[in-house]
């Protein structure tokens, strides 16, 4: 039920990470993106306590399924990454099938990818001297999977990683293959910009894929454009032929023309024209470049000072947005005792003047009571006012119509109030408030904001078929020998059954799109509710006037917005309904 729902009381409890896991083991903390060909997220080892970086990737065969063969590939490709121990390679750690995913468990590195780091920099560049310490370790990374077979064939701004030490470290060996049986085009795991063009045409390849697309990244690093950047891999391979649109010396007026020879070299579109191997890239790019000694202390102090923005911009962010409920827990349970207490003096006054003998300081008496009992214990003010009204009806001008009266308001408010009324702290305003409001569909919106579906629904016609009586028997006094005629006209009429309908249908809707949690659905689902409540009061006119158009009960609708405009308020105040963060995608 919502109400039941833990309220948070501090800025700790309101980041309280997500309880979804992985495998059974993996809590996952935060997503780092989708893209490529796998879902990355940041996740916490239960077993052995640390942090670690997961990609889902999906691994389907023709006829959706696993096939064998490419389980076996996906594994043999993770142990081949396994076995790349290399200070600047993000190490794997371990391999998990489990339905239609692989899931390839890697160390975590704290830190920033090179994509997010030229995101944070002006106009998108790195310094020669941080380029240069990019260039080195990635080099030393490729020459030392190439020297042990292993190809890479995704390099790329989002797989090379920069830890807060400065260190650069590459991401993602091992993929090509998954990527393949997953179905991902003709490229072979690569992403269209960074491919060489026989790794677009699906030819052999050979390190010297590698070296293009580390070419590429280089020259988006110095330049801060990708220059085969495309939507589509046949533009890229066009972009390729006719080679980059403007010179290198030109885009980045301080490089000299050693470090464009060679990056022209490296991106030659037929591979037999192109650098060889990744170690003479690395010897022609550097003793012009810059210091990678020097680069590596700058992008240390880049990485550090951009996650020190992060997390001061983060807790900014999250003192703003914090619900009201988070920040002032006491606010919302306030409101709700206040709504029922109110509701409780309200219709209570009503009902007790009717008893049998009944004073003014009686009424007094007994309407503070009520209230005060509502506000230590909402449901108590839902349970006193009926009990009140099954009373007067059983005892006001006792005839014999009373007994059956009182017998049947009772058993309605009994079954109502165990079944829905005596859980949730606003379902007695709910039922109450069209007691008290010449509106008989003003608890229909409420039941749909404080219960779930299948009570509000229940407490939504319940409400309604008491705003519908109630103003009925307080008129007459609760003189049974009176009211009954005109209830039994109002159970004839088709225009009641319409209100009764749809306020039972009202309550189910806005209830159930805001199951959904967020303070938006919350707000969407009210606007539905009054939508329904509306229609079945345009629908109550027309029956009621021969089947011809007539306009709806204005006070009606008045009092439905100042309910739903009250609703929308407290919907901001409650929250989200649960503990995870709004919109949050699922892994």
């Amino acid at each position: 039920m919502r109400d039941q729902q833990p309220e948070p009381v501090s800025l700790a409890a309101a980041e309280k990470p997500s309880e979804e896991v992985l495998l059974n083991r993996y809590r996952v903390l935060a997503r780092r993106g989708t893209g490529g060909f796998g879902t990355v997220c940041t996740c916490w080892d239960t077993r052995l306590q640390r942090r670690v970086a997961i990609k889902r990737i999906p691994v389907l065969d023709m006829d959706d399924g696993i096939s064998a063969s490419t389980a076996e590939e996906a594994l043999g490709e993770a142990r081949t990454a396994c076995l790349l121990a290399h200070p600047n390679i993000v190490s794997v750690l371990d391999f998990e099938m489990e339905g239609a995913y692989a899931y390839l468990i890697m160390e975590y590195v704290d830190g920033l990818n090179l994509a997010e780091l030229l995101s944070r920099v002006e106009g998108g560049t790195l310094s020669h001297d941080e380029c240069a310490h990019m260039v080195a370790s990635v080099g030393r990374a490729l020459a030392f999977a190439h020297e042990n077979g292993v190809l890479h064939l995704d390099i790329k701004p989002t797989n090379i990683m920069v830890d807060r030490r400065g260190t650069v470290k590459l991401a993602d060996f091992g993929m090509a293959t998954l990527a393949s049986a997953a179905g991902y085009g003709d490229a072979r795991g690569g992403t269209v910009g960074y491919m060489p063009p026989e790794q677009i045409q699906g030819m052999l390849v050979d390190e010297r894929a590698d070296v293009f697309s580390l070419a590429v990244v280089t020259w988006q690093a110095l330049c801060g454009t990708d220059p085969f950047a495309a939507v589509r891999a046949a533009d890229s391979l066009t972009k390729i032929f006719h080679g980059p649109k403007d010179p290198l010396v030109k885009l980045d007026p301080t490089a000299d023309l050693t470090t464009q020879d060679a990056l022209m070299r490296a991106l030659a579109p037929q591979a037999s024209e192109r650098t060889a191997c990744v170690d003479d890239l690395v010897d022609a790019l550097l003793p012009d470049l810059g210091d990678p000694a020097a680069g590596q202390e700058s992008l240390e102090h880049l990485v550090n000072q951009s996650e020190k923005d992060d997390e001061a911009e983060q807790t900014t962010w999250r003192e703003r947005h914090l619900p009201w409920r988070t920040r002032y827990p006491w606010l919302y349970p306030a409101l709700e005792r206040a709504t029922s207490a109110a509701a409780t003096l309200l219709a209570i006054r009503l009902v007790l003047p009717c008893f049998p003998g009944a004073t003014s300081d009686f009424v007094l008496l007994g309407t503070l009571v009520a209230t005060a009992a509502a506000l230590a214990w909402p449901p108590i003010g839902s349970a006193l006012t009926l009990s009140a009204a099954v009373f007067a009806a059983a005892t006001s001008h006792a005839t014999s119509a009373s007994f059956p009266l009182a017998l049947l308001l009772g058993a309605v408010a009994a079954a109502w109030w165990l079944y829905a009324g005596h859980g949730e702290k606003l379902a007695s305003a709910a039922a109450l408030l069209p007691c008290c409001l010449p509106f008989p569909g003003a608890g229909a919106t409420m039941a749909g904001f404080a219960l779930d579906p299948a009570p509000a629904a229940v407490t939504g016609a319940v409400s309604c078929a008491l705003g519908l009586a109630f103003p009925t028997l307080a008129a007459t006094g609760f003189y049974a020998q009176q009211a009954v005629p005109e209830l039994l006209a109002l159970a004839e009429s088709p225009g009641s059954w319409a209100l009764l309908a749809g306020a039972a249908l009202a309550a189910a809707a806005s209830s159930a799109i805001a199951m959904r949690g967020s303070v938006t659905s919350g707000i969407i689902g009210q606007s539905v509710g009054l939508a329904v409540l509306l229609a079945a009061e345009c629908l109550a006119a027309g029956v009621e006037n021969g089947g011809i158009w007539a306009p709806p009960n204005w006070v009606h609708v008045g009092l439905a917005l100042l309910l739903y405009a009250f609703l929308c308020i407290a919907t901001v105040l409650r929250g989200p309904l649960f503990g995870g963060q709004e919109g949050e995608d699922s892994l």
